[in-house]
């Protein structure tokens, strides 16, 4: 079974900029019985490696005097204990990042923009405006960039080579925040007329317009509504699948990953996400659904539904919430556990820094690790 841990570049160990907590990294995947690491190097529009399409500043941070990098470092201690390392990036969010300029390349259009023409870069706080927001509240707070937008798949596809490129020694690169934004209470698609729902900036509704032939849903009209959720849910798929081809052009045998929903049918009508057809298309090699919750019977349900989905092709690796069990890690190797009965699933853990500050749960993981080694070959 494979098993990833998910590093974060701004956590508490931001472990590209400290090259001497490398070793303490590789120490704990190692305990953990990680096989591959998710280290994050893009986000909100920032790149920790060298790049002219991104905010490189944070980079910068993680050069020694020899200009080496810390991801450079990072991928040679990992590969000299056979742990793979995946680049993880943070596609369609630019978090708060007013100043990216990605935003100064291809203009404001690329924002997303709400069924009532406001853009989320008019948002106050990132939040829904009032008096909306005594209804509806955003998922995630956050700019957040729309799949349709000129010039996009473009963009990303060149940035994602350019870092494959650039880091021979990585096995794979992992999509995150690869969806559309959603707001609470969620919103089955535009179909009905509540809620919110994005992505309908007006070179968008222009575009759908010209490509199907009908006029977008727009303010109070539902028109068209589910053929513009399909349209949307496809730029989606595209963007992935222009990610896909540019970067196995220049790396082969690169695996493609992504963090997506759990809920398929959440994914597929709220966030536009058809993570199976980006399985069954080729475009990834293993998706990591996000399975982050404290209830032990909606996981174990949750685990038996993505087991009953797996299959060759389709490759899945269940997300564990592991920072919400620091104060219960026995919670956590129960849900462990409920993984390990399904052996068509792989596994991943969010995130070392979590389990790094919690000495407790750390230990229990690894002893649940050790444990499941010892057993004797014929009781797995």
């Amino acid at each position: 079974m494979r098993r990833g841990l998910w590093v974060l570049c701004e956590g508490s160990q931001r472990v590209l900029e400290h090259p001497e907590r490398i070793a303490r990294l590789i120490r704990d995947a190692e305990v953990l019985g990680v096989s591959d690491l998710f280290v994050q190097v893009y986000r909100g529009g920032r790149a920790w490696f060298a790049t002219p399409r991104a905010d490189a500043t944070p980079f910068a941070k993680t050069l020694d005097a020899a200009e080496q990098s810390g991801l450079t470092r990072l991928i040679e201690a990992a590969t000299q204990r056979g742990i793979r390392v995946h680049a993880w990036v943070n596609v369609l969010s630019l978090a708060s990042n007013r100043s990216a300029p990605l935003l100064d390349a291809l203009g404001r259009d690329v924002v997303l923009v709400d069924h009532k023409g406001r853009s989320l870069l008019d948002y106050p706080d990132f939040d829904v405006p009032v008096p909306d927001r005594n209804w509806y509240r955003m998922g995630t707070p956050a700019l957040w960039l729309d799949p349709a937008a000129p010039g996009l798949r473009r963009h990303f596809a060149a940035l994602f080579a350019e870092l494959m490129l650039q880091y021979p020694g990585l096995s794979g690169l992992h999509l995150d925040y690869i969806r559309y934004a959603d707001a609470l209470p969620l919103t089955p698609g535009s179909r009905f007329d509540v809620g919110l729902s994005f992505g309908f900036g007006a070179p968008q509704r222009a575009r759908f317009e010209r490509e199907t032939g009908l006029r977008a849903p727009f303010r109070n009209s539902t028109a068209n509504a589910a053929r513009f959720d399909t349209w949307r849910r496809d730029q989606l798929s595209a963007l992935v699948a222009s990610i896909a081809s540019a970067v196995r052009a220049v790396r082969p045998g690169l695996e493609l990953s992504a963090a997506v929903i759990a809920d398929r049918e959440r994914a597929y009508n709220v966030d536009f996400q058809d993570w199976l057809g980006w399985l069954d298309a080729g475009h990834l090699d293993f998706a990591v659904p996000m399975l982050y919750t404290r209830d032990p019977l909606r996981f174990r349900y949750g685990v038996e539904a993505l087991a009953g989905l797996a299959s060759e092709r389709r490759r899945l690796w269940v997300g564990l919430g592991a920072w919400l069990f620091a104060a219960n890690p026995a919670s956590g190797v129960a849900q462990l556990r409920d993984i390990a009965q399904q052996k068509s699933l792989g596994n991943a853990l969010f995130s070392w820094d979590s389990i790094h500050d919690s000495p407790a749960l750390l230990d229990a993981l690894a002893a649940e690790v050790a444990r499941a080694q010892e057993r004797p070959a014929a009781a797995r």
